[in-house]
């Protein structure tokens, strides 16, 4: 009887949270580093609204033992997708306890190792589903209270959600408690655990903020965080709702697999964004941060009820975090990364055919043309409104999941505003109507140069030689400056030599690296100028400055490769790398090239992140130093969760097994393999050709 629950129609199961309403889910939970597995006891208390006969728990590949519920042993069929609990349910509260086991291929990441004391374990619930390493719910309209205490190596700090009750030490280890008073969908469970030193800093409303970075980045904790605090009094001010939760965490982790995510009271972002005063200038934390807090409110605390909605949350947390970097950087920043988005926007519309209001609408949509749209409501109602529109909608759907027509109500409610016109236009057209787009734009100042920059592209020179010089000489917003450099590409190096100076002459650094770009050639008599950009205070301009004037002046490559032997870069050691390549490239050079060679292949290794060690590959394959070694790193990318870091290895294989030679050393290699990257060059090997 009971295998007949497996084949219930996964339309009933969608229909669960009408009939059964979860409250709560409280866990002991212990991590095995070596096995990269999970065991756990999990306590769900649940309310029957309906009489039913099956309740279904989210759950893949994880094996079960000991359900009870309410005290007394269950019957329950486990479909290596779902736990399914059997039972004549009445209407009435419940409690169910089991526990599990898992060692999950998504969701839950390894990264080094506690023998080298560089582990770090974190989630990604969103896009890969929680489920995965907690038995719990995919669907977001079902939301819980949930409570974790995680055990683990008392070397080493966990995070998760809400407040830390406990901590305490049990058999060389430490049970961290933490607890939550809200509910949330199941994708925004957390935690992360590794070594990290963090600092508390307070919200205008006492909402303790507590950063975390690792102690070999703690000279980096300024630049990373600089605005952390900002950004969140402006947030809480202009969204006009308190902060949903009682606390809110962030920490970097390695080899992430997105900018950033939300997890309810605690945001993980990438590590690369984790830099110096140097780095700052190219790479900063301050957008992804802004837009990953506004989220608490627009996701965490009101949540899209499907895809279809998901500009809901994505489209508010773009347009917000502009609004934060607008009270930062100033509202001419703000224009121009409106006019840079709505250009991209307007050259997707030519091949997407999917609106915002779609499922199958791209990141493009959800996130910036949904901000877009908000944008333009905001304008056309005016600011008093919309922020009451904004506050009421918060309130009333707190700690519960919308649809755009619920957003639209709430609007409805305060204005006389069309949002049906509106809808048709922004969310389920891909047009863009530009003379609308101009007209919210005009209203500053740089738009307007821009937009006159945009009229003269095809004009001669001659014909706007006199704007350009009084663009360039004036105090005009770098992006108007970049424009114009960017119009001087197909220029003739006399004519557009005049106006490169001036630009150089701004000493804005975006200016700059966008001269440094521009000049992939680079004339004999403007080596001097060009050369000043290796000064520069930006990792990013460094490394094209050099890389350019390495291969225009063989005659200087010793003195540049002097002058750039101690550069490092981003954490991802792009001016190293590079330097070492260039280096290896330079016969001339005096150094030990083995010990170059070892160095650049060590930069390829597991010891790295994904992105330094597709750097090292990408300069070892391109420069053909190529040995067992290199390969095996190739073969290990293959396997690495970064999706764009696997698929760079499979296809950087495919490239070398048309050589026999190199073919040959990949069967050769084969026996050092572990079982997983053994499949992996076994497949590529067996392709046809």
């Amino acid at each position: 009887m009971k295998y007949f629950f497996l084949f219930i129609s996964s339309f009933l199961f969608a229909q669960q949270a009408k009939v059964v309403d979860f409250k709560a889910a409280s866990a002991q939970l212990s991590i095995n580093a070596n096995e990269k597995s999970i065991t756990g006891t999990v306590n769900y208390s649940f309310e029957i609204l309906k009489p039913t006969d099956t309740l279904k728990i989210d759950a893949q590949n994880m094996q079960f033992s000991k359900v009870v519920l309410n005290q007394k042993e269950v019957q329950y069929t486990n479909s290596g997708k779902q736990l399914l609990i059997i039972h004549p349910f009445q209407k009435g509260k419940n409690v169910l306890t089991f526990n599990y086991n898992a060692t999950p291929k998504q969701a839950l990441y390894f990264v080094g190792s506690e023998t080298a004391g560089d582990l770090q374990i974190w989630t990604q619930g969103q896009g890969r589903y929680t489920s995965n390493w907690f038995p719990s719910f995919d669907d977001v309209n079902e939301k819980v209270i949930f409570n974790l205490e995680i055990k683990f190596n008392s070397d080493y700090q966990v995070v998760s959600n809400g407040i830390l009750k406990q901590k305490k030490s049990q058999n060389n280890a430490t049970v961290w408690s933490y607890q939550m008073e809200k509910p949330m969908s199941s994708y925004l469970l957390m935690l992360a655990i590794g070594k990290f030193e963090k600092q508390t800093q307070f919200s205008k409303s006492k909402i303790p903020l507590e950063l975390h970075i690792e102690p070999k980045d703690a000279l980096k904790f300024e630049p990373t965080y600089r605005y952390s605090t900002r950004i969140f009094n402006f947030l809480e001010k202009e969204i006009g709702v308190k902060y949903p939760w009682k606390v809110y965490k962030q920490a970097p982790v390695r080899d992430f697999l997105y900018a950033g995510m939300e997890n309810t009271s605690a945001t993980l972002f990438a590590t690369r964004y984790v830099v110096d005063s140097i780095g700052f200038e190219d790479r900063n934390y301050t957008n992804v941060e802004a837009h990953e807090l506004a989220h608490q409110w627009f996701g965490d605390l009101v949540t899209a009820a499907s895809g279809k909605h998901h500009w809901l949350q994505e489209g508010f947390a773009t347009y917000y975090a502009l609004l934060a970097e607008k009270a930062i950087y100033g509202e001419d920043y703000f224009y121009s990364k409106m006019y840079e988005s709505i250009q991209q926007i307007k050259y997707a519309s030519r091949t997407d055919t999917n609106p915002v209001l779609s499922e199958k609408a791209s990141s493009l949509s959800y996130y910036q043309k949904g901000a877009w749209a908000l944008f333009a409501l905001h304008q056309e109602i005016g600011d008093k409104k919309f922020r009451k529109i904004i506050k009421n909608y918060l309130k009333k759907y707190a700690f519960k999941t919308v649809t755009t027509e619920d957003f639209f109500a709430e609007v409805k409610k305060v204005s006389r505003f069309d949002t049906d016109t509106f809808s048709k236009k922004w969310l389920e057209s891909t047009a863009v109507n530009t003379q609308k787009v101009n007209a919210l734009l005009v209203k500053n100042k740089i738009i307007k140069i821009m937009l006159e920059l945009d009229k003269m592209k095809s004009k001669a020179l001659a014909e706007k030689e006199g704007f350009f010089r009084l663009i360039l000489m004036s105090d005009a917003h770098y992006a108007a400056k970049a424009m114009v450099v960017d119009q001087l590409q197909n220029e003739t190096f006399e004519a557009k030599k005049p106006y490169l100076e001036l630009a150089l002459e701004s000493n804005n650094l975006q200016v700059r690296q966008t001269v440094a770009y521009s000049l992939p050639k680079i004339p004999e008599d403007f080596k001097t100028d060009y050369e000043s950009l290796l000064d520069d205070a930006s990792y990013q301009t460094q490394e094209i400055a050099l890389l350019y004037l390495w291969r225009n002046f063989p005659k200087q490559r010793l003195e540049y490769l002097e002058k750039s032997k101690q550069w490092i870069g981003f954490n991802d050691y792009n001016l190293r790398t590079l330097w070492l390549s260039l280096a290896l490239m330079t016969p001339e050079y005096p150094s030990d090239k083995q010990s170059l060679i070892d160095e650049l292949i060590s930069y390829s290794s597991e010891s790295y992140e994904a992105t330094t060690r597709q750097n090292a590959l990408e300069k070892l394959v391109g420069f053909q130093l190529i040995n067992d070694i290199v390969l095996i790193n190739l073969v290990k990318a293959t396997t690495h969760h970064m999706w764009q870091f696997s698929k760079f290895g499979r296809d950087t294989i495919r490239t070398l097994l048309k050589n026999q030679v190199h073919r040959d050393s990949f069967v050769r290699i084969l026996a050092s393999l572990n079982e997983k990257e053994q499949f992996q060059l076994n497949r590529l090997l067996n392709e046809k050709i």
